[in-house]
C-alpha cells in the first residue's frame, strides 16, 4: 500500500496536466475515487431500480471506498454487504437483473471475480440472445482490474482481453476521472451487461474536469474513444493506466520534435475503430500500450482490425505492440516494475516504428 500511496503522489502533479479540456473550464479537481462515488450516488438517486452488493460495499464504504456514504444515505435495501462469495452474489445479481432491477455488482478485484465467470459469461452476456431478446440483463460489473503494486500473479491480471472476447458483454476501461464518472453512469443506464475495469492505482488521483462533468446528466457514449493529445507523426493508442505511459511517452517524443498523437480507448468492446483508423490515416504508423499479456491481447485485435481494412495500406511500417511481459506478474518489486511497459520502451518502439523519419524529425528539433 505504501508504493501505492508514493506511486499516485509521485504521478498526480504530472497527471494534471493530461486534460483536454480548455483551462478556463476547469474548475476542480475530482480524483477518479470520487468520480465513480458521485456516478453511483447519482443513478441510486435518479432510478430506484439501482442497487449496489459486494463485499464490504455498505457498513465499510467499500475496499477502495469507492461507496463511502452511500449505505449511509440509501440503507440496507439499495447498498448490501454480501458474503465472501463471488459466485453466489454475482448470480443473485444477475437474476435480480432477470427480473428488472438494475444491479451494480462490485467485485474488490477482477481476480476474484473468476470465481463468478460463469455467472457474468454464461448467464449475463448470453441471456438476451438466447431468450430471442425477451430478457435483458441490466448488470454492471466493476472493479478493480489489472496490475496493482506488490500483489504478484494471482491478483495482477487484465481482464480486457477475457471480457472483450465475449459477445453480449460490453467492456469499458476508464482512465481518468471525466472516463470514470461518464463510463459508469453510461453503464448503470445500459440494458445490457457492462464490465467496468477500473485501476486500482488511480484511484486517488485527481484530474481537472470542467462543469459538464460533474452535471448529473452527464454520460461517456461506450463505444467511443477520446484523442487525448493530436499529433501527426505517430498514433500511440491505449487504455486505462497505459494511457498515462502514452502520454508521458508523447512528452518525451515532442521534446525530440516528434509529435504523437495519444488515443485513449475508453471502450474495449465495442473498439472504436473508426477514431484509430483516422488517426492511423494522418500519422502512417502505430504503436499499441496495454499492461495485459501479449498473445490474444486487446492490441493484437487492434493489428488485426487494421490488416483487415484499407487503412493497412496507409501504414509506412509495422504496428508495434508495447504489452506486459507473457509471464505471471512477479512479486518483486524490481521485476514487477520491468514486467510492465514503461515510458522509455514506448519512446523506443517510436523511434524504431518511425526509423529514419525518426532522425529528421530529431534533426529538425536540434
Amino acid at each position: 500500500m505504501l508504493r501505492s500511496k508514493l506511486t499516485q503522489a509521485a504521478c498526480a502533479a504530472v497527471q494534471r496536466t493530461f486534460s483536454t479540456s480548455p483551462k478556463v473550464l476547469a474548475t476542480k479537481q475530482l480524483t477518479v475515487r470520487d468520480a465513480l462515488n458521485s456516478a453511483l450516488d447519482d443513478e441510486l438517486a435518479r432510478d430506484e431500480r439501482v442497487f449496489i452488493l459486494g463485499e464490504e460495499v455498505a457498513q465499510y464504504d467499500g475496499a477502495y471506498k469507492v461507496s463511502r456514504g452511500l449505505w449511509k444515505k440509501y440503507g440496507d435495501k439499495r447498498v448490501i454487504d454480501t458474503p465472501i462469495t463471488e459466485m453466489g452474489f454475482a448470480g443473485i445479481a444477475v437474476g435480480a437483473a432477470m427480473a428488472g432491477l438494475r444491479p451494480v455488482c462490485e467485485f474488490m478485484t477482477f481476480n476474484f471475480a473468476m470465481q463468478a465467470i460463469d455467472h457474468i459469461i454464461n448467464s449475463a452476456a448470453k441471456t438476451f440472445y438466447m431468450s430471442a431478446g425477451a430478457v435483458n440483463v441490466p448488470i454492471v460489473f466493476r472493479g478493480p482490474n489489472g496490475a496493482a503494486s506488490g500483489v504478484a500473479a494471482q491478483h495482477s491480471q487484465c481482464y480486457a482481453a477475457w471480457y472483450a472476447h465475449c459477445p453480449g458483454l460490453k467492456v469499458v476501461s476508464p482512465y481518468d476521472s471525466e472516463d470514470a464518472r461518464g463510463l459508469l453512469k453510461a453503464a448503470i443506464r445500459d440494458p445490457d451487461p457492462v464490465v467496468v475495469l477500473e485501476n486500482e492505482l488511480m484511484y486517488g488521483t485527481a484530474f481537472p474536469v470542467d462543469d459538464k462533468v460533474v452535471d448529473k446528466d452527464f454520460v461517456v457514449p461506450i463505444g467511443k474513444a477520446k484523442i487525448m493529445r493530436p499529433g501527426k507523426d505517430i498514433t500511440i493508442v491505449a487504455h486505462s493506466k497505459a494511457v498515462e505511459t502514452g502520454l508521458l511517452a508523447a512528452a518525451e517524443l515532442a521534446k525530440k520534435g516528434i509529435e504523437a498523437e495519444v488515443i485513449n480507448l475508453r471502450s474495449i468492446r465495442p473498439l472504436d475503430t473508426a477514431t484509430i483508423f483516422a488517426s492511423v490515416r494522418k500519422t502512417h504508423h502505430l504503436i499499441t500500450i496495454e499492461n495485459g499479456w501479449p498473445q490474444h491481447g486487446v492490441g493484437a485485435e487492434i493489428c488485426a482490425r487494421i490488416m483487415e481494412d484499407q487503412t493497412f495500406f496507409e501504414l509506412d511500417a509495422p504496428v508495434w505492440r508495447c504489452c506486459g511481459v507473457d509471464v505471471p506478474m512477479p512479486y518483486a518489486k524490481t521485476l514487477e516494475l520491468n514486467a510492465l511497459p514503461r515510458v522509455h520502451d514506448v519512446t523506443e518502439a517510436a523511434l524504431k516504428v518511425l526509423g529514419g523519419k525518426a532522425g529528421k524529425a530529431v534533426a529538425a528539433a536540434k
